[in-house]
């Protein structure tokens, strides 16, 4: 009797996209992974900042539009090297400030806003610190700001949140336009 062919194992990575990793300025390579099913957890990680994962609850409706998949903050869990920190991510409707996320870890306040069509601000306790750029393919561009000191949680928070919830947003009289011209003949 012939042997039997090998039963092909299929792989557990299969539907997980490569990292992308980007060359910062202040901190070299820094890789943003999203990992297990349908992408629910974000890793941000690279030899000279802490390791951020933001994860999506099982279970959580995935918006194809953002991609950790929700703004939902119920349904995030945040951690930095494996402590808790707190993200809340804004409804994101018209305005740009909308498109805000908040996050808190050991003392400390960040804050993502859109400020122009592609990019978004970093502020760590109100002092703005860069201003980050992501087309949504986890691949992100930082920006220091000269002379304001930048420390490796800054630069894996800036990342983490670019990535997941994206930058940038129209003003909203730009939108306004837009609707207007939609609804015209």
């Amino acid at each position: 009797m012939p042997d039997a062919a090998p039963v092909p194992v299929p792989d557990a990575n299969a539907n997980t996209p490569e990292p992308a990793a980007t060359e910062d300025d202040h901190y070299g390579e820094i890789s943003v992974e999203l990992e297990g099913e349908h992408g629910r957890t974000l890793v941000v990680s690279g030899e000279n900042i802490p390791r951020i994962t933001l994860t999506r609850a099982p279970g959580a409706e995935a918006d194809d539009h953002i991609v950790i998949g929700t703004r939902d903050p119920v349904h995030l869990t945040l951690t930095v090297d494996g402590h808790d920190a707190t993200v809340l991510p804004a409804k994101g409707r018209l305005s740009r400030r909308s498109y805000r996320v908040d996050v808190t870890h050991a003392g400390t306040s960040y804050r993502l806003v859109p400020d122009s069509v592609p990019s978004s601000r970093l502020t760590r306790d109100g002092k703005h610190l860069g201003d980050f750029s992501s087309d949504g393919d986890r691949r992100v561009i930082a920006e220091w700001r000269a002379g304001v000191p930048v420390e490796p949680l800054d630069a894996a928070i800036g990342y983490a949140l670019s990535a997941a919830f994206g930058t940038g947003g129209q003003p909203l009289w730009m939108m306004a336009v837009d609707a207007v011209s939609t609804a015209l003949p």
